[in-house]
């Protein structure tokens, strides 16, 4: 699900610009408000990036549900749905799925066992400096893919609001998006982070919940009807049948094992969800998150399908793919054809509170891990002052900032939930083997986890160079150039059985570390009991 082709733009703007930028900054002015506050008790390290874990397994649950309904489920989904009919909601189905990987192999033990960040688990019972560069390396990169996403999203969905037609007027609204999320991270820390994602996962879930009712009150609450509406409008009934767009050859049936792949094994490896486990106080907690989490997500996803076919019914196939914003432009195109232009703006402003969110809990996820694992730990050796930790990792946020705008316009147009999938294979490749290797493979040993992570980070990366998506088609990153010698436009069949085989590797051919046996006791007793948990320390 590459970018679609696009139409001639309208001359026309949806809605009134001036409502919807009226409701957009009254969205920025209260985030603002709030974030603020927040930055009143941000003091230590642990308030920065971990919001003092002071935060309830509900409250932490509805961030983390936040956190992870980005643009790509919310705009991306609807719009693939959409265009693609059933194919469009795998998508939704592989996101949701991904979660019982989280919930049953790593919340309740990474969140005993780590302090701040994901390398604070990997790097446990193994060598600090090597495991930490590579696993903050790592952080970076599934950051680098998630933000381009959300900077894609945003660029597409105010060129819609505000019919802004040129590249150079998108790269502009681009451009802001990545500076308000610079003051949100710079300002708020994890705490301000969390806040803005709860009181967005409620207007989203509300403002989609709406919508979903409007829809099926449309159709007569006959689901059945809307469906039937759909394919009427779209003219193709093979629409509602699975497989039509992955099942056309053995190839395009491969590309969707391998998507489904990266996205059910994605979600356990996202660095910045993983965060959120720290910022509540207990295990139990950590657990009652993860539970929270699933039921908003899982209910946002049903709505999600709703949606796709709502905007397929009654906006029109080819009207999405004409719109400035392309296929990403489906939710609020309904939203304009059921409540005109308040419920446009409202919509809007919700999907723009969407991308401000998640992009500013990537931020600081990236910051913390490059300004804890890569300056306190590697650097300093773990001697450094915690205040001048958090410096640089404000630092590390305007620099993060400033190379998710660029990379941001240079993905303008690509469908988003496309792109994050791209993310999804980076974690479940670069992350993934390494976590559950820790945590359950007790042989396992530093050449393994640099085997596994570097080789997963790098093969993966690689094969998205090489494949259609940067290359070698006009839906491409680079259309005028070519040079996709990899078919798939994921590689997660490829990178992610490549990571865990080169863990395996890597662990048999060398000896196990130095105090191996004590270290992998303890770590065994605190992921289980989360025993030590709130004294983390570095080992």
């Amino acid at each position: 699900m590459n970018r679609l082709p696009l139409a001639v733009a309208p001359t026309e703007a949806v809605g009134s610009p001036l409502v919807n930028i009226a409701i957009f900054l009254l969205f920025v002015a209260v985030t603002l408000v709030v974030v603020f506050r927040a930055s009143k008790n941000t003091k230590t390290a642990a308030d920065y990036y971990a919001a003092g874990r002071s935060f309830t397994g509900g409250q932490n649950g509805t961030a983390i549900a936040g956190d992870y309904l980005s643009a790509a489920s919310f705009l991306g989904i609807a719009g693939a749905i959409a265009v693609n009919g059933y194919d469009g909601f795998l998508y939704s189905i592989g996101f949701l799925v991904a979660w019982l990987v989280a919930l049953l192999l790593v919340a309740e033990l990474l969140r005993n066992t780590g302090k701040f960040t994901m390398a604070d688990v990997l790097s446990f019972r193994l060598r600090q400096r090597p495991v930490r560069v590579a696993a903050a390396t790592a952080t970076l990169a599934v950051s680098f893919f998630y933000l381009l996403a959300q900077m894609a999203g945003a660029g597409g969905l105010v060129a819609l609001l505000l019919n802004i037609q040129s590249r150079t007027g998108q790269s502009l609204v681009i451009a802001v998006v990545g500076a308000l999320m610079i003051v949100y991270v710079l300002v708020g820390g994890m705490k301000g982070t969390t806040w803005v994602q709860i009181i967005k996962a409620t207007l989203l879930i509300a403002g989609a919940g709406v919508m979903t009712v409007w829809v099926l009150a449309k159709a007569g609450f006959n689901l059945s009807r809307l469906l039937g509406q759909a394919v009427e409008s779209a003219g193709n009934p093979q629409l509602l049948e699975p497989m039509v767009q992955y099942g056309a050859s053995g190839l395009t049936k491969l590309n969707f094992i391998s998507l489904a792949l990266a996205l059910v094994l994605g979600t356990a490896g996202l660095p910045h969800v993983l965060m959120r486990f720290y910022t509540v106080p207990t295990a139990k907690e950590a657990r009652r998150s993860v539970v929270w989490a699933i039921s908003l997500i899982g209910l946002f996803y049903l709505f999600t399908l709703v949606l796709g076919f709502g905007a397929m019914a009654y906006v029109g196939q080819e009207t999405i793919l004409a719109s400035p914003g392309g296929v990403n432009s489906a939710a609020p195109l309904l939203a304009f054809e059921l409540g005109g232009t308040l419920l446009l703006g409202i919509i809007a402003a919700v999907a723009f509170a969407t991308i401000l969110a998640v992009v500013a809990g990537l931020t600081i996820t990236a910051a913390a891990s490059f300004a804890h694992d890569i300056y306190a730990s590697v650097i300093k050796k773990g001697e450094g002052d915690p205040e001048a930790e958090v410096k640089i990792a404000r630092r590390t946020v305007v620099v993060i900032g400033v190379v998710s705008i660029l990379g941001g316009i240079a993905a303008n147009g690509q469908n988003i939930a496309f792109l994050v999938a791209l993310a999804f294979a980076v974690a479940a490749s670069a992350n993934l083997p390494t976590i559950l290797y820790s945590l359950f493979w007790s042989r396992f040993n530093t050449r393994g986890a640099l085997f596994s992570m570097w080789g997963g980070l790098v093969s993966c990366i690689v094969l998205i160079a090489l494949s259609p998506t940067v290359s070698g088609a006009e839906t491409s990153m680079i259309p005028s150039a070519d040079f996709d010698v990899f078919p798939l436009a994921n590689p997660g069949i490829v990178s992610i059985p490549l990571a865990f085989l080169l863990g395996w590797v890597g662990t048999v051919t060398s000896r196990p570390d130095a105090n191996h046996e004590s270290k992998q006791a303890e770590m065994e007793v605190r992921s289980l009991t989360g025993a030590g948990a709130e004294k983390a320390t570095v080992h």
